[in-house]
């Protein structure tokens, strides 16, 4: 009876070491790159047109004008990441398979075909997710402003809507990269901060000028 229980506890000993050993064999690195251009993009959609919403506000009362600039700077930004992005990829990929050429010329496996090109970066797939999700950043400002009279309430609706974007994308990238909340919050929050304040100073600064 005692062997049977000693036996039964070595068993259920290996089992939880095997998948603690599995939870630690886990590389979340792997996200990185995924979460990066995720993040990135929704962030880069949100600064962007809501700095620029700020802007447009510190010499504009209408909210026309606020809007249409807003929406210029969606569609703008989103080519730009779509494109640059798939510009960056594809180089990546032509890279990857000129490094894999060589090491089959190295290993002798001339007529070999790269079989790894199904785990080659998709250009296509990577410009359309940074275009989405640059698309999804932006339209939160826009879409908070729009129905907004009062000039200075508009304002405060657009950086507090920012601010509060920021800081769930912080969160999102913390979580899904397992890195400190914290700190992933309190950087991307204080980066829009420093994007809305400066665009709003040195727009309202020129226009003081009259230029």
């Amino acid at each position: 009876m005692a062997a049977q229980n000693e036996a039964c506890i070595l068993v259920s000993e290996d089992k939880t070491g095997q998948r603690l050993g599995q939870e630690e064999e886990h590389d979340y690195s792997q996200r990185g790159q995924w979460v990066r251009a995720a993040v990135l993009g929704a962030t880069d959609g949100l600064v962007t047109v809501a700095s620029m919403m700020m802007g447009i506000g510190a010499v504009k009362h209408d909210v026309r004008a606020m809007i249409l600039i807003g929406f210029a700077g969606l569609v703008a930004g989103a080519c730009s990441m779509a494109i640059g992005e798939f510009v960056s990829v594809y180089s990546q990929r032509d890279v990857e398979v000129a490094q894999m050429k060589r090491d089959n010329r190295i290993a002798g496996n001339n007529d070999q075909e790269i079989s790894e090109k199904e785990a080659l970066p998709n250009p296509i797939q990577a410009a359309a997710a940074s275009a989405f999700a640059f698309i999804l950043g932006a339209m939160m400002p826009l879409l908070s402003a729009a129905f907004i009279a009062d000039h200075k309430v508009r304002l405060g609706v657009v950086v507090v809507t920012a601010s509060l974007a920021l800081v769930v994308f912080g969160w999102i990238g913390a979580v899904l990269g397992r890195t400190s909340v914290v700190k992933s919050c309190f950087r991307i929050l204080v980066g829009g901060w420093m994007a809305m304040t400066i665009t709003f100073g040195l727009t309202k600064w020129i226009g003081s000028k009259a230029l």
